[in-house]
């Protein structure tokens, strides 16, 4: 499939559980979600929930997000915070769960912000073992973790594709896990700063997962100034096969309209 939908920042105006049906109405054969629960360990009943609304709307979980805290209020993951590193543990294999019930392989596991009165050089090396934990919970079902820079959380360590491939190769070099990748968000790499056809050139052998926004003001592609569809072309060529994650945030009431109907599936 082309494209997949986050569902976790487009279709917002329905109740999630009735987004994944949506995207189907719309076209799409994918969708992905940030963590969609309130905690790490939801009850039984609302995992059957989210996986029975997948199943009944016949689309494909391509990406889910580990827990990262209340992302509202500010937080951007729970991997390399202390405080919260046993809630990180508890939703392995949560995660991994859903993802042998509903064919998922893509795991976004959101790194976490520096905290006060920590030391970084500690909170990395905590956030390597648990990237590592992530990976072996994973791997049973032969999922990939992906690591993500990010935007607009100053507190935020990875910042450019650099940083992120760093984490990775410190994982593999000091767990032996390398089934984790990189999370090429163009997004949040433009707004950055980044120059992100060289972060294509330098890392495209690296890049798991593609997410798409346009900036300013992370709307729909065309809706700015970036050249999403020749950087969408670029990793193509240079080897990327999965779905480009349409994340994006609108209120137009048709959402998809820059992208033919014939496009998305």
């Amino acid at each position: 499939m082309p494209y997949t939908v986050n569902c976790s920042i487009l279709l917002t105006d329905l109740p999630l559980l009735e987004r994944p049906a949506a995207a189907k109405a719309a076209g799409f054969e994918g969708v992905e979600f940030w963590w969609p629960f309130a905690s790490s360990t939801p009850a039984a009943d609302e995992v059957d929930a989210f996986v029975g609304a997948i199943a009944d709307a016949g689309v494909q979980l391509t990406g889910l997000n580990f827990d990262a805290g209340n992302m509202p209020g500010g937080d951007r993951g729970l991997v390399s915070w202390p405080a919260r590193s046993a809630e990180l543990r508890e939703n392995l294999d949560v995660v991994a769960r859903i993802g042998e019930r509903t064919g998922c392989r893509a795991f976004n596991a959101l790194y976490g912000n520096r905290v006060e009165g920590e030391d970084a050089a500690a909170q990395d090396e905590l956030g390597a073992e648990n990237l590592a934990l992530a990976a072996r919970a994973v791997a049973r079902i032969g999922g990939t973790v992906l690591v993500e820079p990010v935007s607009g959380a100053d507190a935020y360590p990875l910042r450019t594709s650099d940083d992120a491939v760093a984490v990775l190769d410190r994982v593999a070099a000091e767990h032996g896990e390398t089934n984790l990748g990189l999370l090429f968000d163009v997004y949040h790499l433009a707004v950055n700063g980044a120059d992100v056809d060289v972060d294509l050139k330098n890392h495209a052998d690296r890049v798991a997962h593609v997410q798409v926004a346009d900036a300013p003001g992370r709307g729909a592609p065309g809706s700015g100034d970036l050249p999403i569809q020749r950087w969408i072309d670029d990793l193509r060529a240079a080897g990327y096969a999965g779905p480009v994650g349409l994340e994006y945030s609108t209120a137009d009431v048709h959402p998809f309209a820059w992208l033919p109907r014939e496009d998305r599936a």
